[in-house]
């Protein structure tokens, strides 16, 4: 279990952003990093992402047209890696995975897997690392950019993006990072965790809908 605590976010002391613009503020943001880094935490264990064809896919249950759309993505994958490597930028991922895992984990442990082939930096923890800092529920999912700007994103109970609260404080941006940083320190490649736990695993059971 990880020592540090996770900083405390005060909804209040931060921008509560609508969801069209969160999107462009995140843009605009991470375009504007040059020779920095950007660290995320991925905590929920179901999100419904919107225009993914792969995610629409799993969620009518059809785990095969899941899988094999993600390689219709490897061209964007590869464009991606290069501006990135141009301006220097490195963006790093930690999910954190509760076992069994859910449908949508292993299809998201999926497009990760294929993701870290183009050189992002992604890394699993178990659950057990954050629950020092979970007495009162789940970690939030956070994304800081370039040391300066914190998102809280925000999402329905069923996993739906809601918007984003923007947090611009130095020492909670710091903070944060500092935290998602030491999860990256303890976390595993998501390609070795990947070939170990989810590789030779059956494709799941899956019913149209919430998957």
């Amino acid at each position: 279990m990880l020592d540090l605590l996770a900083p405390v976010l005060v909804p209040e002391q931060g921008d509560r952003l609508t969801r069209t613009a969160y999107k462009q503020d995140f843009r605009q943001r991470e375009e504007a990093v040059r020779n920095g880094s950007s660290w995320k935490l991925e905590r929920r264990q179901h999100f419904e992402e919107q225009g993914s064809p792969s995610r629409d896919a799993l969620r009518r249950g059809d785990w095969d047209e899941a899988i094999r759309l993600l390689a219709d993505r490897r061209d964007s994958l590869a464009a991606t890696a290069q501006e990135d490597e141009r301006r220097g930028y490195a963006f790093h991922r930690v999910r954190v995975v509760e076992e069994p895992l859910t449908p949508y984990v292993r299809w998201e442990l999926h497009s990760q897997r294929q993701r870290a082939e183009y050189g992002q930096r992604i890394r699993v923890v178990p659950a057990a690392q954050v629950a020092a800092s979970e007495d009162t529920g789940p970690l939030p999912e956070v994304v800081v950019l370039g040391g300066r700007t914190l998102f809280q994103v925000l999402y329905t109970e069923a996993g739906v993006a809601n918007g984003a609260i923007r947090y611009t404080d130095r020492d909670l941006v710091e903070r944060w990072e500092n935290y998602i940083k030491a999860l990256y320190a303890v976390g595993e490649e998501v390609m070795s965790y990947f070939d170990r736990e989810v590789a030779h695993l059956e494709p799941p059971t899956l019913g149209a809908g919430r998957e």
